[in-house]
């Protein structure tokens, strides 16, 4: 008896171990680091562009960038940024320094704007894809599922 359940024991404890081996994290980068990383690595750039108060933004967070496949891809592939579009901090990308603009009671950084905007208007989230010259590739707006995110990354794979 005390065999089957030593036996039992180390069983469950090896999948227990196992499970938790597979939780891999996403890499996010900073616009800084991710011009350091292109010179010696040139890849994709995927930033996805939110505001705090977007249920759909945190929806992504919360499903699509906790996806083991999309965790994979975007590791494996791409250089992966997040960018707060309400943020006050400024962010130099490219030789540019990029700042917050106020109009009153909101406002947008400029940075968000300029890799969001598409047809003239923004929405959250925007998911922007940027090739290897920092070009903007695609502008995905709206809520992105796990197997639609990762149909885009494989054709920029």
């Amino acid at each position: 008896m005390k065999k089957n359940i030593l036996l039992f024991l180390l069983f469950f404890g090896c999948l227990t171990l196992n499970a938790q081996n597979k939780n891999i994290e996403l890499k996010v980068h900073t616009f800084s680091e991710v011009e350091k990383l292109h010179q010696q690595n040139p890849k994709t750039l995927v930033v996805f562009i939110y505001t705090d108060w977007c249920k759909f933004c945190h929806g992504m967070k919360k499903t699509t960038f906790k996806n083991e496949k999309v965790i994979q891809l975007l590791n494996d592939n791409f250089y992966f940024v997040t960018l707060n579009a309400e943020q006050k901090e400024s962010i130099t990308f490219l030789g540019k320094t990029f700042v917050f603009k106020s109009n009153g009671s909101s406002g947008i950084h400029e940075l968000a704007k300029e890799l969001a905007l598409k047809n003239g208007r923004i929405s959250y989230p925007t998911t922007t894809i940027l090739n290897n010259k920092f070009e903007i590739d695609l502008q995905v707006d709206g809520y992105i599922n796990s197997k639609k995110m990762t149909r885009f990354l494989k054709s920029f794979n």
